[in-house]
């Protein structure tokens, strides 16, 4: 069952540093409270064998005419014919996306199921098509499954069988905001599941990626869609299909302005017209994966309308191009579990923790946390991204370092000590995913000056470290946590303790001294900030943001623009001018 968001604050406030000898200050031990609001497992399954009897089409919507010489005017479907049967072992990451909406209503006329595919890119992450999330409510009427190659199946008494797999509920949805059910364009989207899942995920290509889209690179396409240009009837089995990527002239001459070079990707020999001597995804692979090298290089998005039309190829979202916004969607842990990264202060007197979360443009009302006495670094991350916001915070009287974080087995909080006698540390960063493995990772300056990686193990636990570079204690405030560039990578903010300006560190997806891209500088003489924080993305457009408090105590609100030049921050923004009172920033 999930924690639900009233409880989660006074859940964290509780454990921190609760199973510690050697904590300063020990805390209560935390009362969390399920959800009562969330769906129970026969709902879920109910979704699904909705789903199951449905015969809807999702994002099915338009018209696209004169889709190549070869082919007379046809719909645009949402989309293995061809392929072979493979084992859930062989893609793990796999998801089914059931939808069913019964309307209120008992006509089963309108009723609206629907099946798509999807990937698990994170514990609690599915990446899949836009056309299968924009415009339908996957909190209230969707179910994922995982963990199975088979299809649910349901008997003569409406009992659904999962055959092994796990059902989970959707908890929100993001698509990319420029979708277009008009052209197709833009077909991304995320779904984020209420508790996390132990299928194995996958990543995502890197923007940068260009050897993966090579005309003949050979990818692999996974899916239970139509089997036959000739019935409805999906896959019941997962199956798989080696298609040979195309080069945009290839895709645009067979699909002229429909095929948005640097938006989407073609794949699969062309079709002849009928099933035999066709290998390609149909209606049901929608959202599924197209992999090159172990890594998702396009979302199954469109084609057409019976899959094997001569000429015609297989349409992919080209990951390379989305990853930039996606992946802030695929690592967006917070306090209220929505898409808004939030704020935690304390107050330097009292030493009572806050929450404030993020209305999208300021902060609610402060919930408090209870007293927080006994330490000095507290940080925002998600370590074992299971989607509940975890702690990072420094004992200030051994210099210790803990991880606090919930623990679903057991529905309660656990604290553990990851770093001793981290006194001299002059800065601990928790920036997320630094080395592209999709684990968060830590850095800490020693007290030489030395930047130091910590590369993030999932669990809690790091490899050993690797240093980044030195002469970091030039600067008096190091922080990051997202990305600020859109490229989906992780980056750091660091300001001049000589002359206040402020300097990006582009994140390179690397570890060691390749770690960032030579600094650049953002911000001239920034000296009129006492205090910075920086905890995602707070406004919710997928792009990370920043904070900067004045010695008066006026917190502004800098939006980042994901652009790596002086114009990283859109004009700022106050939100509150009681901030002074704060010496804690997390």
């Amino acid at each position: 069952m999930p924690v639900a968001a009233a409880g989660l604050a006074a859940a964290v406030a509780g454990a921190l540093l609760m199973s510690s000898a050697n904590a300063a200050t020990a805390l209560p031990t935390p009362t969390v409270k399920p959800s009562t609001s969330s769906p129970g497992l026969a709902e879920l399954e109910r979704r699904v064998a909705g789903g199951i009897a449905g015969d809807d089409t999702a994002g099915r919507t338009t018209q696209k005419s004169s889709l190549s010489a070869s082919t007379n005017t046809a719909s645009v479907d949402p989309k293995i014919i061809g392929g072979s049967e493979t084992t859930i072992s062989t893609a793990p990451w796999m998801a089914q996306l059931w939808y069913y909406d019964d309307k209120g209503t008992s006509d089963e006329s309108d009723d609206l199921g629907f099946f798509c595919g999807g990937s698990v890119v994170s514990p609690t992450k599915i990446l899949t098509a836009a056309h299968c999330v924009k415009g339908y409510n996957w909190y209230k009427y969707g179910a994922v499954v995982t963990g199975t190659a088979q299809l649910p199946t349901t008997d003569s008494s409406g009992n659904t069988d999962l055959h092994g797999g796990t059902v989970s509920l959707p908890l929100r949805q993001w698509n990319h905001p420029s979708y277009s059910s008009t052209t197709i364009d833009n077909d991304i989207a995320v779904l984020t599941l209420d508790t996390p899942v132990t299928a194995k995920p996958i990543r995502m290509t890197t923007s940068g990626d260009t050897a993966s889209y090579a005309a003949g690179t050979n990818a692999t396409l996974y899916g239970w869609g139509r089997t036959s240009s000739t019935t409805q009837d999906i896959s019941e089995t997962l199956k798989t299909a080696t298609l040979p990527i195309n080069s945009d002239t290839t895709c645009a001459g067979a699909y002229g302005s429909d095929f948005i070079k640097g938006h989407m990707v073609c794949a699969g020999k062309p079709a002849t017209g009928s099933d035999t001597g066709t290998t390609t995804a149909c209606n049901g692979d929608s959202g599924g994966p197209l992999i090159v090298g172990g890594r998702i290089v396009g979302v199954v998005s469109w084609g057409v309308e019976d899959c094997v039309a001569k000429g015609a190829y297989s349409v992919f979202s080209k990951v390379s191009t989305y990853v930039g916004a996606a992946y802030p969607r695929v690592e967006d842990g917070n306090l209220s579990r929505d898409h808004k990264a939030d704020l935690w202060v304390r107050n330097s007197s009292t030493k009572t923790g806050y929450e404030k979360d993020s209305t999208g443009s300021a902060f609610a009302a402060r919930q408090s946390w209870g007293d927080w006495t006994g330490v000095n670094v507290v940080l925002q991350t998600d370590l074992n991204r299971d989607g509940v916001q975890d702690l990072v915070v420094r004992d200030s009287a051994t210099g210790d370092v803990y991880w606090s974080h919930y623990v679903w087995a057991s529905q309660s909080w656990s604290t553990d000590k990851i770093f001793s006698d981290w006194k001299t540390r002059t800065r601990i960063v928790a920036p997320g995913d630094l080395t592209g493995d999709y684990l968060p990772d830590l850095l800490s300056v020693d007290s030489g000056g030395a930047l130091w990686l910590y590369p993030g193990k999932g669990n809690g636990t790091f490899s050993a470290r690797v240093q980044v570079s030195s002469g970091w204690n030039q600067y008096n405030s190091v922080r990051g946590h997202g990305d600020f560039t859109g490229d989906g990578k992780a980056d750091l903010l660091a300001r001049s303790k000589s002359n206040g300006d402020l300097y990006l560190y582009k994140g390179t997806g690397k570890s060691g001294t390749g770690a960032f891209s030579s600094r650049v500088k953002v911000r001239s003489a920034w000296t009129g900030y006492n205090a910075f924080d920086a905890v995602g993305d707070i406004t919710g457009d997928g792009k990370a943001d920043f904070l900067a408090r004045t010695p008066g105590g006026t917190l502004y609100l800098y939006k980042g623009t994901g652009k790596a030049t002086s114009e990283i921050f859109a004009t700022r923004v106050s939100v509150g001018t009681d901030f002074k009172q704060y010496d804690i920033f997390g």
